[in-house]
């Protein structure tokens, strides 16, 4: 499986999806820090001064990035792969179509797990840049893993999706997961939705709604007690997905 992993990762290199780990932290933060001197002061004076940032960074990097970035991702790995051959390697080596996938999924999982060391960077550089002092370093490590532990169970998701209809029905169904995703992070059914999770999951470390507002004291949103249930489950669901897709793409590639 090392040697999987090692093959996978290789094919990242000088490949737009290596940039993508740069350019889509930066991207977000672009977008949260003009929010700042949009905001009305009267609105801003209620704030803590990590807060907008954190919420703004966070909250766009969970509604947007995690079920369309990885769609893309998911699209730009199967079509590498149509182009390589579309996995006609397997017929000639000794190799378990099963390995490849479950090898395929570990190595995503560790690229956005390095996007997300990138957001934590210049989410903090851009804080001591803005607000200089009082960091919150808890907030902000726990936000950004929380939210990479919560979205991997999208990975296999999206590469089966990619790899069974391709490229229109892994963004198709990215699009589907942000709206169903927004609309039930908030409400009692979001356990249901996998990608509602790093937006529920983010609103009682940030204290902002899946909307991008600041919720107030008292809030239901803001138990924490969510958390550790949010990432055992997505833990679970990864595991079970993984587990399933690699089952079907091992019928795919035998026939």
């Amino acid at each position: 499986m090392i040697n999987i992993i090692q093959s996978e990762y290789l094919k990242y290199k000088r490949t737009f999806k290596r940039k993508l780990i740069l350019l889509a932290p930066l991207f977000f933060i672009l977008i949260a820090l003009p929010t700042k001197f949009l905001m009305p002061p009267d609105f801003l004076k209620h704030l803590k001064p990590w807060q907008l940032l954190l919420g703004n960074g966070y909250n766009w990097w969970s509604v947007l990035f995690t079920p369309m970035g990885i769609a893309l991702f998911a699209a730009l790995v199967q079509s590498q792969e149509k182009k390589a051959g579309n996995y006609r390697g397997l017929l000639l080596h000794n190799i378990s179509p099963s390995a490849i996938w479950t090898g395929k999924i570990a190595v995503m999982a560790i690229h956005t797990f390095l996007t997300t060391l990138v957001l934590i960077v210049v989410i903090i550089i851009s804080g001591v840049i803005t607000v200089g002092k009082d960091i919150p370093w808890l907030k902000i490590f726990a936000g950004g893993f929380t939210i990479w532990l919560t979205s991997l169970p999208l990975i296999p998701l999206q590469l089966w999706a990619a790899t069974w209809k391709g490229t229109a029905v892994s963004i198709a169904l990215g699009i589907f997961g942000l709206i169903i995703g927004a609309e039930e992070a908030p409400k009692p059914y979001w356990i249901y939705v996998p990608w509602s999770w790093p937006m529920r999951l983010l609103s009682p470390i940030t204290g902002v709604h899946p909307n991008g507002i600041p919720l107030s004291p008292g809030d239901p949103l803001l138990d924490s007690s969510v958390i550790p249930v949010g990432i055992a489950v997505s833990i679970i669901t990864l595991v079970v997905f993984t587990f399933l897709t690699a089952i079907w793409f091992n019928k795919e590639e035998v026939k």
